[in-house]
């Protein structure tokens, strides 16, 4: 028996950091025999392709940073130039006339089985290798788990009720008797920690290749696999949070465990801004756990560069011709980010108001994750922002924010912003931060209400305080451009209502438009509460929201595609919602 192994080009797309080589030596190869196959020449360009999907496999329209999803979120708008403007988004954003025929529902399911798929394909391999001539078997394979966990985790998080394909040998008649209620959602959640926790066994402290995952990778990954573990939802019935599990919770604080960081490396950036840069020296800095590695200038024609963004570039004349500007940030959110006169957040009354530079105190993060009129655009002034079609494709229907996380100074066109059939850029993209997982921990701890919420408000007053000193590229903005800027930490003593809301709310200045808010709103259970208050605020001054509604126990999650129903042979159950 032969088997064709299909590597080369897609080993190009690899998640490799622009420091390291560990593709560039790979050719592409033909038809092989077993015994072959079996060699570490061939196991190694196997597993490449399993990493390279997660470059090679998503596209301007499937961003497996989620950012398409989270126009559901009161975070951001969708944007384009109106509605009908990729309007299965916009279906999203408004929770409303969502089909399971729609291809955006059905085209994420399809690349994210893609890649389990080869991921399951390395396994098989390497499963089949002898450890003493491949001494790196076990650790491969500890890689393999943690991408596979990665693969079910977004399926999780988008659709809930999901096949798992945890088997590598499964035949094609096994695969077709597969069920996506074949286990509970708590016991899914498990099947995702089982391969993490195999991982974290295994994986090294730290990786000469950049984009192979660590063992504070894997910790982090289970830091955050315990916390949706946590709030359990397991009445099929229904999508609310019928419990929360301590004992999860505690494993929470276990892989959240500073010293596993501290050993590999890892910790805070001293400035917010360098996590949002693409310079090759801010790369895969301290706070970065594990990233996506994307590279230019590596012999292809365009390198590999992450176009899932390209989508999200503004439309300046002459500049970024062609940018549609779509993932927008809300007023919502620009508004979260207004403080008292004290420094701290308006927890309670934030939107009673729209922020106003001139009259608003804000946390410095506003303007590092937010780009607005009347300021420079990236950082740069020559691109001062304003209420022009430049800056709002729609006109102002989607408003004139711009999203500053995701993209690049528009003087680094040709270097960092690479113009193809759309924008891309080198720029990494964090999947991991330590900001995140510090966040996590306090809500596990304030959660739990075991004596440890003033250690919880200390790792919230950790990201405060470095939020304060991140102005290196807005040390100007208060003299030069009226911002007033007011930020300090919390202090004194505070009961478990006050904590959570405390935590969830600098989670959100934190993690601002890197596409968790939605997420967490459906895992704490708050989705039907928050949006729908959200849209009537929003239909006050946005014709986009005059339709919206979230349906409690519908809108949470995505439908099980239509295609997958109808081949599933009736081993596919719909979600609940009358879909």
């Amino acid at each position: 028996m032969k088997k064709s192994i299909y590597i080369g080009a897609l080993a190009l797309s690899l998640l490799t950091a622009s420091c390291s080589d560990f593709l560039d030596k790979q050719t592409p190869q033909g038809v092989l025999t077993d015994e072959q196959v079996k060699s570490s020449q061939y196991v190694d360009n196997l597993v490449i392709s399993a990493y390279a999907v997660w470059i090679s496999a998503e596209d301007i329209n499937s961003s497996f940073s989620m950012w398409n999803y989270d126009v559901r979120s009161d975070d951001a708008y969708k944007g384009g130039n109106g509605t009908s403007d990729g309007d299965v988004f916009h279906q999203l954003e408004i929770s409303q006339g969502i089909l399971t025929t729609n291809w955006n529902i059905s085209d994420m399911w399809q690349r994210l089985y893609n890649g389990i798929s080869r991921v399951n394909t390395a396994i098989a391999l390497l499963d089949q290798t002898d450890e003493a001539t491949y001494p790196l078997k076990n650790e491969r394979i500890a890689e393999m788990k943690f991408l596979r966990a990665y693969g079910h985790f977004l399926l999780k998080r988008l659709y809930k009720n999901i096949p798992f394909i945890m088997d590598e040998h499964l035949t094609t008649a096994q695969y077709n008797e597969l069920s996506n209620r074949q286990y509970s959602n708590d016991e899914g959640w498990q099947l995702i920690i089982d391969d993490l926790e195999e991982a974290y066994k295994t994986l090294p402290v730290t990786q000469a290749d950049k984009g192979r995952p660590t063992k504070a990778a894997a910790a982090a990954f289970l830091t955050k696999a315990y916390l949706y573990k946590a709030y359990h939802q397991d009445d099929p019935n229904t999508n609310e949070v019928t419990s929360i599990n301590k004992d999860d919770l505690a494993k929470v604080v276990e892989y959240s465990d500073p010293a596993i960081y501290t050993a590999g490396g890892y910790g805070l950036e001293s400035d917010f801004h360098n996590n949002f840069r693409p310079e090759e020296q801010y790369e895969n800095g301290k706070e970065s756990i594990w990233a996506m590695q994307y590279s230019k200038n590596d012999g292809t024609k365009y390198g590999n560069l992450n176009w899932s963004y390209g989508l999200i570039v503004p439309n300046i004349p002459g500049v970024t011709d062609g940018g549609c500007d779509f993932y927008k940030p809300s007023q919502n959110l620009v508004n979260a980010y207004r403080t008292s006169a004290d420094g701290l957040p308006l927890l309670d009354t934030y939107n009673q108001k729209d922020y106003d530079k001139a009259t608003d105190y804000a946390d410095p993060r506003l303007f590092l994750t937010v780009g607005m009129p009347g300021l420079p655009y990236e950082f740069n002034p020559k691109y001062i922002m304003d209420n022009s079609a430049a800056w709002s494709r729609s006109n102002g229907l989607y408003g004139h924010y711009v999203t500053l996380k995701q993209n690049v100074d528009p003087d680094l066109v040709g270097s960092y912003l690479i113009k193809g059939s759309w924008w891309g850029t080198s720029e990494n993209r964090i999947v991991f931060r330590y900001a995140d997982v510090l966040l996590e921990r306090a809500e596990a701890l304030v959660q739990l209400n075991d004596g440890r919420i003033p250690e919880a408000i200390s790792l919230v007053n950790q990201l405060r305080q470095r939020a304060k000193q991140s102005t290196s590229v807005i040390a100007n903005y208060q003299h030069d451009y009226g911002v007033k800027m007011n930020i300090t930490t919390y202090k004194g003593n505070y009961d478990q209502t006050q904590a959570l809301k405390i935590v969830k709310m600098e989670r959100r200045l934190e993690m601002g438009m890197e596409c968790e808010r939605f997420f967490d709103l459906v895992r704490w259970g708050e989705a039907d509460k928050v949006l729908n208050k959200y849209y009537a605020e929003e239909a006050n001054d946005c014709s986009i929201y005059t339709a919206a509604h979230f349906t409690k126990n519908k809108n949470e999650y995505l439908p099980i595609p239509y295609a997958q129903i109808a081949a599933s042979n009736g081993h596919y159950t719909q979600n609940i919602g009358e879909w």
